[in-house]
């Protein structure tokens, strides 16, 4: 059975996050260690690892991760932009790891008014340089595919393929997969046939076993739009036959599957709760 969890606030304490995945009877949780617009963050302090940690334990929960922020960006070339980025990136490491995370969910980067094969290279770069600086750590990096919006790299599993061959240890790097993202990017999941290509696709030119998580959201824009807009699990254009293929994928039943779908009530059940009950509702028996 796949992990299922939510991107949850920490709001009034880290722990609170880890608690309400609890609630919401999920298995796993990912956060923000800090808050994703601004470079600088509050101070970590050993009660608040103390008390997310505690709350973990207590939930049950399995491989928590973060998300990083999303002002960084590896693929710039600005110099004092990317510097700036390797720099936070560090610190983002340095964060999960005192919290007990097992990832740290990153966006490859954007270009801007360069090349692809010059963002491309500078993410690797960039990678190389954090993980010299942080050699000892668990966490890892997740790189996240993603929609392709403007100059955003990742959207092809070719630009991934090559960030794993370029960085010198490829070994310390996941994936995470975003349904709405690569459906966003024009690969298609909706029938058994597409979804077993698309996942062929992947495997022959990354490997299914870098693999380390998914990101479950429906896409409210169409195959191959490049925009990355989420929508609650089976009302978007991904409907529901794509997560029936995944949560009853056996190569991906011991993987966490975190929701990033708004956070609204419906009846006055929260929506994470509804689209948990419809993915569970999905599984084979």
């Amino acid at each position: 059975m796949p992990l299922f969890g939510s991107h949850l606030s920490i709001a009034g304490g880290y722990y609170k996050a880890a608690a309400k995945a609890a609630e919401l009877g999920l298995d796993t949780v990912q956060i923000f260690t800090k808050n994703n617009n601004r470079w600088q963050g509050k101070e970590l302090t050993d009660e608040d690892c103390r008390l997310f940690r505690e709350a973990v334990a207590k939930a049950g929960l399995v491989l928590p991760c973060s998300h990083d922020s999303y002002l960084i960006n590896l693929a710039s070339p600005k110099e004092d932009l990317w510097q700036k980025s390797v720099d936070a990136l560090t610190i983002e490491l340095e964060r999960a790891e005192a919290l007990g995370l097992e990832g740290v969910v990153m966006h490859p980067g954007s270009f801007v008014d360069d090349t692809e094969q010059g963002g491309l290279k500078r993410i690797a770069k960039g990678i190389d340089e954090v993980h010299q600086r942080i050699a000892g750590i668990h966490c890892k990096l997740w790189l996240e595919t993603t929609a392709g919006q403007g100059t955003n790299l990742g959207h092809r599993f070719e630009h991934l393929a090559q960030i794993l061959e370029d960085v010198k240890d490829a070994e310390r790097l996941g994936i995470c997969v975003d349904t709405c993202h690569i459906f966003a990017a024009g690969y298609p999941l909706v029938s058994q046939e597409d979804y077993n290509a698309t996942f062929a696709e992947f495997d022959e030119l990354i490997g299914i076993e870098k693999i380390c998580s998914f990101h479950i959201n429906d896409s409210k824009k169409p195959l191959g739009s490049r925009v990355d807009r989420h929508d609650h699990i089976g009302e978007g254009e991904l409907g529901l036959e794509p997560f029936r293929h995944l949560v009853n994928d056996p190569r991906f039943e011991k993987l966490p599957m975190y929701l990033e779908t708004k956070k609204e009530k419906r009846d006055d059940v929260e929506m994470d709760a509804i689209n948990l009950a419809v993915l569970k509702g999905l599984m084979k028996q």
